[in-house]
């Protein structure tokens, strides 16, 4: 840790180092660096060449090596390479740190090897809760802190564009050399806040304001950074398993999506780096908010609070559970939790920032929109009402009742309806979790005050009945061993299934008499507190409820609720897509987007129908029955085809061809069906010639019939029986055609008749009527008659 005149001191001391051939030159200029020009010996021979103080070719070569971590198994080869590795990079950076401003600055912006080797301490120095190889070697812990202060001092010294009155950038250029070189950017601000802030709050504060300052540009990084990390949260969600109100807005849920993997099924490893994932985001971003407390509001845009409260409410708890109930290494139990409640200590600590700069600080300091930020936090505590879990672990934390009496004080005409409704939000959310308040909250508290037995109460809450014994647990079951011998908090169950065993069989192995019944009653009157409930029971001080009990009384059976599945009633039951039902589906049924239907060319190549008419038609084939006969010489062959052969006294052998069966039978149906004629011989001459003469009448009939089929009749004919019909029909309607005209006239030079004359000035006079011949109306018509392709 530095004090802030210890590394104003470091940064004059590392500026005032400078070689004796660039003092004379360096010691007269006033000029910031980006304008200053130094002349310097160049060649073999020693010419002299003037370049700007900001040049690749005044860039030392000098390889940094990449940062390693110090290694976790402590064996002698891997200290030894470690230390050596970092020796390396020690030397180096002790050696940047005293180079003068303008050679710093030359390094710093034209070694490329430097920022590698500044980005892999970075990304691989071990956080707070990383397992390390410190504690294993001293000279490992000293050789880490020295490399640590020297990065620190790096990055402390490239923040700052003026170091004395002699040595200074213009800070316009200064903002466009750290951002358009990436020498700072975002998740670098993220990384050096969580690594070097723990004791140097202030100088990051400083360090970073001055970055966000001079260049803007950093706000509109951050300001698309946030979205991403919101995405985080959701890819933790989908990880677990558990589908977000965000993502699953408009989407259908997939047929295998209840065939994820859980934080109850997932492989050990990958549930560990998922704990430390969320404990690493969590942590980066509190350090951020914590130093940089101007970035909140662009937090507060993008909705970041509510964001962060949904996610703490789905995800953990079923991460405890996970790490509560799975058979794990106990090591590796222990840091799962240790960081799991980091993490939620840590997401509770996001929130109170993201409330105190953007409300609380505005109220206390009276700013003209302080009604506003009032409204604003009542807004948010309300949306955290739904969030049972995360508004009781914020409630324990920071009071929500402490800041409802500070909004009291400094908003005289606050609604006392919607305060009255919060707290009693908070209390039903208490009593939804199943906890036990650690000390008393109310409304006309001061604020932040608390009382020292609330103190006491969160004190001795570290003693609890848990999976493990150093669980750092926001809300828990407690063992509160100064409050009176009977609890008040009896009718809610406050552990788990887990936990209840654990208490049961403790009691049980020092007082195996009592049933396991009576342990619960004991456990439930006395807040699930173990040591209560022995010491109440050795000293028989049980209240008067529980020595009516049988101490012998056997644990109740468990009801089981029915599923719901069982009472679930939908119109879709049962069906061939009821995946409740059934555990395979005909997944050549579902597809997704429009289906691709089969060509036309395949519909025409596709003769199943004439194969199914083919197998129908078959069974009206004559069948040949053959009559197998065993070749066996040991039975007679007479009697084998006995076997087979069918004695009947009728004959069915012309029965299927139906023979006679239609013949007509009866003398009437005969006549009617063919008259009866006199046989030719026996017919009288005249007879004979009648009907020779009905023949005849019967030929022409015929010939006359074939001629007055004509096959395509005379056009003109057919156009003359047209006319004639119109001529009647007018007549019939009263049609008077319009007068012959006579514009044609007769020769020239030989005079008109005076009908003639008459027509023409008609003609002339009535023209514009007509004089295009109606060709835009037979246009029309005749494309209206489909004779043209419009």
């Amino acid at each position: 840790m530095l004090s802030a005149g210890a590394v104003e001191h470091l940064l004059k001391d590392s500026a005032k180092r400078c070689v004796s051939t660039w003092a004379g030159e360096m010691a007269c200029a006033k000029v910031p660096l980006d304008e200053l020009h130094v002349t310097e010996p160049f060649g073999p021979q020693g010419k002299e060449r003037t370049l700007p103080a900001l040049h690749p070719d005044r860039k030392e070569e000098r390889c940094f090596l990449s940062y390693k971590p110090p290694p976790e198994d402590g064996t002698a080869a891997l200290l030894e390479e470690f230390l050596e590795n970092a020796q390396f990079i020690s030397e180096d950076l002790e050696w940047l740190l005293a180079l003068p401003h303008d050679k710093f600055w030359c390094q710093v912006v034209f070694d490329e090897s430097l920022q590698r080797c500044l980005d892999s301490y970075l990304r691989h120095a071990p956080r707070g809760l990383d397992p390390s190889g410190l504690s294993s070697s001293p000279a490992v812990a000293d050789m880490q802190r020295n490399i640590h202060r020297s990065v620190f001092m790096v990055f402390l010294r490239m923040a700052t564009h003026k170091e004395s009155k002699e040595n200074f950038i213009t800070p316009a250029v200064f903002a466009e050399i750290i951002y358009n070189n990436y020498l700072f950017d975002i998740p670098k601000i993220l990384d050096v806040c969580v690594l070097f802030g723990k004791g140097n709050s202030q100088l990051l504060h400083k360090m970073i304001e001055n970055i966000f300052t001079q260049q803007p540009s950093y706000y509109a990084d951050l300001n698309e950074t946030i979205p991403s990390i919101s995405q985080v949260f959701d890819t933790i969600l989908q990880m677990c398993g558990i589908q977000s109100e965000d993502t699953g807005t408009g989407q259908p849920l997939k047929l295998n999506a209840n065939k994820c993997q859980t934080a109850m099924t997932m492989p050990e490893e990958e549930l560990a780096d998922l704990l430390l994932y969320i404990c690493d985001t969590c942590t980066t971003i509190h350090s951020f908010l914590d130093i940089f407390p101007e970035a909140c509001s662009t937090f507060k845009e993008h909705n970041f609070l509510n964001r962060l409260s949904s996610f703490y409410e789905m995800a953990v708890p079923d991460l405890e559970k996970a790490v509560k109930k799975r058979n794990f290494n106990k090591s590796l139990q222990e840091d799962m939790w240790r960081r799991i409640s980091h993490s939620r200590k840590k997401m509770v600590e996001i929130a109170h920032l993201l409330l105190q700069h953007t409300c609380l600080q505005p109220i206390l300091e009276g700013t003209e929109s302080m009604a506003s930020c009032v409204d604003d936090l009542l807004q948010n505590f309300t949306a955290f009402l739904q969030e049972k879990r995360f508004l009781a672990d914020y409630d324990e934390q920071f009071s929500i009742a402490d800041d409802i009496s500070l909004l009291q004080q400094a908003f005289p005409h606050l609604d006392d309806t919607r305060t009255s409704y919060l707290l009693q939000g908070v209390e039903s959310a208490w009593e939804c979790v199943g906890k036990k308040r650690s000390f008393p909250s109310s409304a006309n508290h001061s604020a932040g005050a608390k009382s020292k037995t609330g103190r006491d109460l969160a004190a001795s809450q570290k003693e609890g009945a848990g999976v493990l014994g150093d669980r750092d647990e926001l809300i828990g079951a407690e063992a509160m061993t100064d409050v009176p011998c009977k609890g008040d908090n009896g009718a809610v169950c406050t552990v788990s299934a887990g936990e209840l065993e654990s208490l049961l069989c403790h009691i049980r192995d020092l007082l195996p008499d009592l049933g396991e019944g009576f342990i619960l009653a004991c456990l439930e009157e006395y807040g699930y507190n173990s040591e209560l409930v022995i010491n109440n029971v050795l000293e028989d001080k049980l209240s008067p409820s529980l020595d009516k009990l049988d101490r012998a009384m056997a644990r109740p059976a468990k009801k089981e609720l029915p599923s719901v599945l069982s009472t679930r009633s939908n119109a879709f039951d049962d069906d061939e897509f009821d995946v409740f039902n059934r555990d395979q589906l005909d997944m050549s049924r579902i597809w997704k987007g429009r289906r691709q239907r089969e060509s036309v060319r395949a519909t025409l190549d596709d003769k199943q129908h004439i194969e199914e008419q083919r197998e129908r038609y078959q069974a009206y084939q004559t069948v040949v029955d053959e009559i197998p006969i065993e070749n066996d010489p040991s039975r007679d062959r007479d009697n084998a085809f006995g076997t087979y052969d069918y004695d009947d006294e009728y004959d069915d052998t012309y029965d299927v061809n139906q023979i006679g069966a239609n013949d007509l039978d009866e003398e009437d149906e005969l006549l009617n069906r063919r008259p009866f004629t006199t046989p030719q011989v026996l017919r009288k001459g005249k007879q004979a010639q009648e009907d020779d003469a009905d023949e005849d009448e019967e030929e022409e009939d015929k010939n006359e019939a074939v001629k007055k089929d004509h096959f395509v009749q005379d056009p003109a004919v057919l156009r003359e029986r047209a006319e004639a019909r119109r001529a009647a029909m007018q007549s019939r309607k009263g049609y008077r055609p319009p007068p012959a005209s006579h514009v044609v006239g007769g020769p020239r030079g030989r005079g008109q008749m005076q009908d003639t004359v008459l027509d023409r000035r008609r003609k002339e006079a009535n023209k514009s009527r007509g004089a295009n011949h109606n060709r835009r109306t037979m246009a029309d018509r005749k494309r209206n008659k489909g004779m043209i392709p419009s």
